[in-house]
């Protein structure tokens, strides 16, 4: 419980092989490694791990430790680490630009997430479903990266991301996208909707939804239907992965 506690204390200790291989392979983030330790208990297991880790040190100029689980077991969040963690650099996040943007791409600002974990399923799922960047207000869960890398499956390391800026709708707009926001006031049904890119979607939390300046300027609002009567929001990380994917399978 006491880990739960803290468990944003260090945002740079990325946890396991996942998280480690995105970092490495990322092409959209300046984060770098320092260092890589491991539990010398699980050398012979970790033995291919390792082979790969001392291959892409010299390229990358980070250091390998041998320590103990001890060590490592205060330094980690979970247990799902497999005995190698790696302690990381900022990741610079910059703010969208209209020569960051595709020219027919599927861009996602998320918005009003409060817990990193539901943020990094959402971030997960709209990876896997081709996005092409994921804009983020300034106060956002990447504080918590190492946390949102382990649960996104490295997605949001090898993710495009930026910040938003200004007037989001009116840059989108400018390079030819039309701006659609998930809500149910006045909505019309993903699945009756034209989602052909290029297309920015805003998701909203599932207690704040997404602000009423950023839905007064859409030009559309869509809703998932349900199977039954149903009152409750969808989590953002499982609305995120059918609007994602519908998107995608509209545009296949």
């Amino acid at each position: 419980m006491i880990k739960e506690n803290i468990r944003y204390a260090d945002g740079c200790v990325f946890e396991g092989m996942t998280s480690i291989s995105a970092v490495i392979n990322s092409k959209h983030s300046d984060r770098k490694i320092k260092r890589v330790l491991y539990d010398g208990q699980r050398a012979e297991k970790l033995g291919k791990a390792l082979s790969y880790l001392k291959h892409r040190a010299d390229e990358q100029g980070f250091e390998i430790i041998e320590t103990t689980a001890e060590v490592i077991e205060k330094i980690t969040v979970g247990n799902s680490h497999g005995g190698i963690i790696a302690e990381c650099t900022d990741r610079r996040i910059p703010r969208i630009a209209a020569s960051d943007i595709e020219d027919d791409g599927f861009y996602v600002y998320i918005e009003g997430i409060e817990d990193p974990y539901n943020f990094g399923y959402a971030v997960r799922s709209l990876y896997a479903a081709g996005v092409s960047g994921i804009i983020l207000p300034e106060r956002n869960w990447l504080s918590a990266a190492g946390v949102v890398c382990r649960s996104s499956a490295g997605a949001s390391e090898l993710c495009a991301l930026y910040t938003a800026g200004g007037d989001l709708c009116g840059l989108f707009k400018n390079a030819g996208y039309r701006v659609i926001c998930a809500d149910t006031e006045n909505a019309v049904s993903i699945y009756d909707f034209d989602c052909r890119k290029p297309l920015l979607l805003a998701v909203g939390g599932e207690k704040r939804g997404i602000s009423r300046a950023f839905l007064d300027q859409a030009d559309g609002i869509i809703k998932i239907d349900y199977g039954r009567d149903f009152p409750a929001a969808l989590s953002a990380a499982s609305a995120a992965s059918v609007l994602g994917f519908e998107i995608m399978r509209q545009n296949r």
